[in-house]
């Protein structure tokens, strides 16, 4: 019934709900999250204040987790300023801590509003509690993310100089992550040889990202060095080298790594199949000089096949007027299409069209899509070839 209120936008008929759940002793963790969810959408701050103290009449003390379930709630529905707010006003009861200033500090983020993120970690270091290493992952991810590498890279110096026993994995990953991203593998290098210093063992989507910045530099022997140091290479670690060796637009050591990491037991996912389709085909399809491999005229036919001659056509006259770009094409939704035993017939018979021309590692990453991953049953019952 409060639920019901609530959404309806109710505030005077729950508020009296709320008082009457008081008095008789009814109220819960729940009751705290739809009552204040609802007043926080309805702008009515004075009163999600209020309902504290109210509760506190009724017998139920001010309580930090409460408060932390209240605020995680808020910042889970984008309400994450009104819970800033209720936090500031509570502080005279409710001192908060390092879970409360995580769940504010993620809302802010998720929200793009990183002044306000770094207002609530000002104001989490000032009150000289133990630093959340989740916020401060979250923080400097963000800022990495939206292309603040040097303030990203200040806030970790700061924690460096301050804190060093606070960085772990995760913070050293984030920051090898971007700085391989950004072409800065110099400087991925140090932090990875910091890590191992400090006795910290990387995880695999470190030595993923390491990989991907060795590749891209075309320092392929140590990428592969580095690779053959790992007991048993994951998912990560053949995706490092198979965005790489993309990024230097050589597709057939991609595919090649696609069939070794078939071979040692790792199966590739549906990521795996876009990005090799995506380095063979090019991101709007490509043209070949022999309709058997012809992007286009194997798009429109599925098209027509499929029953919708009216987007044949209209891709059809895009591709005539040459003045306009093809809009991207889905490989995503392309593969899951065909994920039926339809697509089982087809893969094969592209596959075996392919070898006939000449393209092997095209054929191959089809077929090993049609074989392993076109229906429910088939993944459920996969088996590595050896």
């Amino acid at each position: 019934m409060l639920d019901i209120f609530g959404k309806a936008k109710n505030v005077d008929i729950l508020w009296d709900l709320v008082q009457e759940m008081g008095r008789r002793r009814l109220v819960n963790d729940q009751t705290y999250r739809i009552a204040l969810k609802a007043l926080a959408s309805s702008r009515e701050m004075k009163r999600c204040v209020e309902f504290f103290h109210l509760m506190n009449g009724y017998g139920y003390d001010y309580n930090l987790v409460t408060l932390n379930r209240v605020v995680e709630s808020l910042c889970g529905a984008k309400l994450v300023e009104e819970a800033k707010y209720i936090v500031v006003k509570l502080r005279d009861w409710v001192k908060p801590d390092g879970v409360t200033y995580k769940c504010l500090i993620f809302g802010f983020c998720d929200k793009g509003d990183l002044v306000e993120a770094s207002i609530v970690w000002n104001m989490m270091v000032d009150e000289g509690g133990v630093v959340n290493v989740d916020a401060f992952n979250k923080m400097m991810d963000t800022l990495f993310k939206t292309n603040q590498f040097d303030e990203a890279m200040k806030l970790f110096q700061s924690m460096r100089a301050k804190s060093m026993d606070v960085l772990g994995g995760s913070s050293y990953g984030i920051v090898i992550k971007w700085m391989c991203k950004n072409g800065k593998l110099g400087g991925a290098h140090v932090m990875f040889q910091e890590m191992q210093q400090r006795g910290i063992e990387p995880d695999s989507e470190t030595l993923g990202s390491l990989i991907y910045g060795f590749v891209c530099k075309a320092r392929v022997r140590e990428a592969y060095l580095l690779v053959d140091s790992i007991e048993k290479p994951n998912m990560n670690v053949y995706h490092g080298l198979i965005k790489g060796f993309l990024k230097l637009k050589r597709a057939k050591d991609a595919t090649n790594v696609f069939r070794e990491m078939i071979k040692r037991g790792c199966e590739p996912i549906m990521h795996t199949y876009i990005m090799l389709l995506q380095g063979h085909l090019g991101k709007r399809g490509r043209k070949g000089s022999d309709p058997l491999v012809n992007f286009d005229t194997i798009f429109v036919g599925g098209l027509v096949n499929a029953g919708k001659s009216l987007e044949a056509t209209k891709y059809v006259e895009r591709m005539l007027n040459r003045g306009q770009e093809v809009p991207r094409f889905d490989y995503n939704k392309f593969l899951h299409c065909y994920s039926n035993e339809e697509g089982v017939v087809m893969f094969e018979e592209v596959a075996k069209k392919l070898r006939e021309v000449g393209s092997f590692d095209l054929a191959d990453i089809f077929a090993r899509y049609g074989e392993k991953m076109a229906t429910r049953d088939r993944r459920r019952n996969r088996r590595v070839e050896t």
